[in-house]
């Protein structure tokens, strides 16, 4: 394939920087070719990325779809600078983000609408690669402008739809109390997220001081240690409605329904490690009417995210805590994977990132 540039876009460098991680727990720093364009592609400009828990899963080499060696990073954000000869909607200079699932249209689950559960499912910065470079070209049938939105938030949306399909999934009853492990940044949008669906109480259970005070801030009724779980029973004695796992820990979901309330449902929105596993009750699950509920990536729910964003039902703004140059890719994953204080980590890229 070859580049396709717009006569109004600016002349494009032949190289870029980027980001990538070799094979498992190796990574680098490295100037690549920049992405070919087919026609029917965009050519962005990136101006913020995120570190997503999926990205870290796959630094470790357990996540079945990535490819290596691969430019990671599928939250994004940033300025299209080319077109391909078959793009209509787009033009350069649109701010825009995309949807990173890339579905092949044709098989059963395509058919019926589960898109996220394509049999020959492609993934931008999983098994192609994506945003921790300067560049990244994408399908325009995945690309959804962002508008006014600050480019931090436009890397934010991706983690927003994630939540919007869940939502979907679950079906929340108006006035259920939610009990939420994980204040991290996807713990906290999910708060939002909840009160915003019509739960009556959301309370949070983390380990980090910061995170319970960022959950307090965005509309915890409760935001507690480990050790102060039973002060959970004040806002539903009898047990919750929902209760939400967005730790991966298979420990704390093995743990979890414990605490829902019979006809209680638990939701399994973290990424736990493809090879764990719990003990679960059949027999409780059968006496006490419970219900588990996954959720995996997002389903045609970016143009929604972007909504939830730019009105301010979810803020994500508070939510980054760092942000790096892209030279510093693997102290970005370091403090992604190690500190317990942070929220989102998200890669700045020069000029397009201020």
């Amino acid at each position: 394939m070859s580049t396709a540039r717009e006569p109004s876009s600016p002349d494009l460098p032949a190289t870029m920087r980027a980001g990538r991680i070799l094979a498992p727990n190796r990574v680098d720093v490295a100037t690549v070719p920049l992405p070919e364009v087919g026609p029917a592609d965009v050519l962005v400009r990136v101006a913020r990325a995120g570190i997503c828990g999926t990205d870290i899963h796959i630094l470790e080499g357990d996540y079945e779809l990535a490819r290596f060696p691969l430019i990671p990073g599928h939250e994004f954000a940033g300025t299209i600078v080319a077109v391909g000869a078959n793009v209509r909607l787009h033009r350069v200079g649109d701010r825009v983000t995309a949807d990173p699932n890339l579905p092949c249209g044709r098989c059963p689950e395509c058919q019926r609408g589960a898109v996220n559960q394509c049999h020959d499912l492609a993934v931008v910065g999983v098994s192609r690669d994506g945003a921790f470079a300067e560049y990244l070209a994408v399908p325009e049938r995945v690309v959804v402008n962002i508008g006014d939105l600050s480019f931090a938030e436009g890397a934010m949306v991706e983690p927003v739809a994630c939540v919007a399909w869940g939502l979907k999934r679950l079906r929340l009853e108006p006035g259920s109390r939610a009990l939420l492990f994980g204040a991290g940044p996807m713990g906290c949008q999910l708060i939002q997220a909840l009160k915003g669906a019509g739960a009556s109480a959301v309370a949070v259970v983390d380990v980090a001081p910061s995170r319970l005070a960022m959950a307090r801030r965005l509309g915890a009724d409760l935001a507690l240690q480990p050790d102060e779980l039973p002060a959970a029973r004040e806002l539903a004695p009898l047990g919750f409605e929902l209760v939400v796992d967005a730790t991966g820990v298979p420990s704390v979901i093995e743990g979890a329904l414990a605490h829902a309330r019979p006809g209680g449902t638990l939701w399994v929105f973290g990424v736990a490690p493809g090879d764990a596993r719990v003990s679960v009750s059949p027999y409780e699950l059968f006496r006490r009417d419970l219900s588990i509920v996954g959720s995996f990536a997002i389903n045609q729910t970016v143009p929604a995210a972007v909504s939830m964003v730019r009105s301010g039902a979810i803020d994500v703004a508070p939510l980054v805590s760092h942000v790096l140059d892209i030279e510093r890719f693997e102290e970005g994953l370091e403090i992604a994977m190690h500190d317990p204080e942070r929220m989102k980590v998200q890669f700045s890229f020069g000029e397009a990132g201020a």
